[in-house]
């Protein structure tokens, strides 16, 4: 007798955005969640959805520095848990709220409070199985040549130097001015 096998389709860290998803740019970051730079990061990141409402989307992707920070992996495949049920941003938001707290039992409450209802996800995030998610992602930040977090591209374009309000600002504009000189469709016919 033939077992069936179960296939669950998981979203992807990378399909996961905040803002406008038709939005002619893109910023991600490649963050942990234990870092306090990164939290820091989050709170421009806030502001610029604001700003720029209606011409960015922003995607967040896992770098854990699991070096340092012994509990952002664990964080990181959380976050991903919270994403199957539309709920990545309550979660990512209350993460960073909470930095210092993110041990197993800790991020079950966190789930609670995010509005997470899967009544497996402590069995979930004890058998990793959201891991291979973080693991993608860090595997992309590494190819893209990220060595440490926050990193924040913009259109695929690295955003150099410290990640404030005004850096990111210049090249989420630079890419605005890229796209607007791009002919459409309809002005080439």
């Amino acid at each position: 007798m033939a077992f069936k096998k179960e296939i669950i389709e998981i979203i992807e860290p990378r399909d996961m955005f905040v803002g406008d998803i038709d939005a002619p740019v893109t910023l991600m970051e490649f963050g942990d969640y234990e870092s306090e730079a990164c939290a820091k990061a989050n709170e421009i990141v806030k502001q610029l959805l604001v700003e720029y409402e209606g011409k960015i989307r922003f995607n967040f992707r896992h770098f854990p520095l699991t070096r340092i920070h012994q509990r952002s992996l664990k964080a990181g495949e959380a976050a991903v848990a919270a994403g199957q049920e539309g709920k990545f941003w309550e979660m990512h938001n209350i993460l960073f709220a909470n930095r210092r707290n993110l041990g197993t039992t800790s991020l079950k409450l966190h789930s609670k409070e995010a509005g997470v209802n899967n009544k497996k996800f402590l069995d979930d995030l004890v058998n990793a199985i959201y891991g291979w998610q973080v693991q993608g992602d860090l595997k992309e930040g590494l190819n893209r040549g990220v060595k440490d977090v926050p990193a924040f591209f913009v259109n695929d374009d690295v955003v150099f130097g410290k990640p404030t309000f005004e850096n990111i600002s210049k090249a989420i504009d630079a890419a605005l001015k890229k796209v607007k000189k791009k002919p459409s469709v309809k002005q080439r016919a």
